[in-house]
């Protein structure tokens, strides 16, 4: 029995009608071929020590930019870190506050 490479899975897919080429990426594109549902860490595990802009942050919490920034401005978000007028936001933080905001309403 021979053992199934990449290459020769790929020479075989070159071979395939433009048709069935296509089938072929819409299947992989099905839930299932991945196991379906994903952690937050496996989707988000690389940002976990990143830092967010403003926009950024804002974007992340669902929120605007002007609430996001009343969120700083009454301390219930703090900059992580500054570079010249910059603030940056930890994921970290935003994550807690996120999950804080959503405990409260009830989500």
């Amino acid at each position: 029995m021979s053992k199934l490479t990449a290459e020769a899975v790929f020479k075989d897919f070159t071979q395939l009608e433009s048709s069935e080429r296509a089938k072929f990426f819409s299947l992989l594109a099905e839930p299932r071929v991945y196991g379906g549902n994903f952690s937050h860490d496996e989707v988000f595990g690389h940002l976990a020590g990143g830092e967010f802009t403003i926009a950024e942050a804002a974007e992340y919490l669902g929120v605007s930019v002007s609430t996001f920034r009343r969120y700083v401005a009454q301390g219930q978000i703090r900059a992580s870190s500054e570079v010249g007028r910059s603030h940056f936001f930890a994921t970290t933080d935003l994550k807690a506050f996120k999950r804080a905001v959503q405990d409260i309403k009830g989500l």
